[in-house]
């Protein structure tokens, strides 16, 4: 488990009622919490009010918080469960890690991997980039479940094997197998317009 220093002095801190410290670890997650409840809800609207009782939720249960796992990780957790409580109370059905439109100045997966592909490029070049980025986004969308949480959870959120094998609560082998069928499925839809050989990923 990797533990973060500064969390495990903050939540110290928080639980002997200093309301300053729970803030400081608001202000350092509040933007990858809201992040990964618009990939939930897709829904703009939902996404902070779900973000703010996430951490209600959180503060509330700090006394109960061992540091057996590392803060991010009893967060996302809360996260995750408060989002898919909020969608079942508005009975709709959870998208679990689906592509969000993105909000504020938050840009989302799709303008980030054109402006990536695209910088200083020619018009046919930024069609191009277009059309791989719009690819990749639905060959994450059609993934299955565990195969689209692995992939975002190491492409998007920048998160280690040993983190996300402790998130997604499964081995590390099995994680590292999910990320790597994750990217194969991805690779065989990027294969026509990259033009590469079997074997071979973007």
């Amino acid at each position: 488990m990797i533990v973060d220093q500064t969390d495990v002095l903050l939540v110290e801190r928080a639980k002997r009622g200093d309301t300053r410290a729970f803030e400081m670890l608001v202000i350092k997650y509040q933007r990858r919490i809201e992040r990964l409840i618009a990939r939930m809800v897709r829904d703009v609207d939902l996404v902070q009010d779900i973000a703010q009782e996430s951490f209600i939720r959180a503060y509330r249960a700090l006394p109960q918080f061992r540091g057996e796992s590392a803060f991010y990780t009893w967060l996302y957790r809360i996260a995750v469960n408060t989002a898919k409580k909020a969608l079942v109370e508005l009975k709709r059905d959870p998208l679990l890690f689906e592509s969000a439109s993105g909000s504020g100045d938050d840009e989302d997966e799709t303008s980030r991997v054109e402006r990536e592909l695209s910088d200083g490029a020619t018009p046919e070049a930024l069609l191009a980039s277009k059309e791989i980025a719009e690819t990749v986004n639905a060959a994450i969308e059609a993934l299955s479940d565990d195969l689209r949480q692995a992939i975002t959870l190491r492409e998007i959120e920048g998160l280690s094997y040993e983190e996300i094998a402790e998130l997604m609560n499964c081995p590390i082998g099995t994680v590292r197998s999910r990320i790597f069928r994750a990217r194969e499925a991805i690779a065989q839809r990027l294969r026509p317009l990259l033009d590469t050989r079997e074997g071979e990923r973007w």
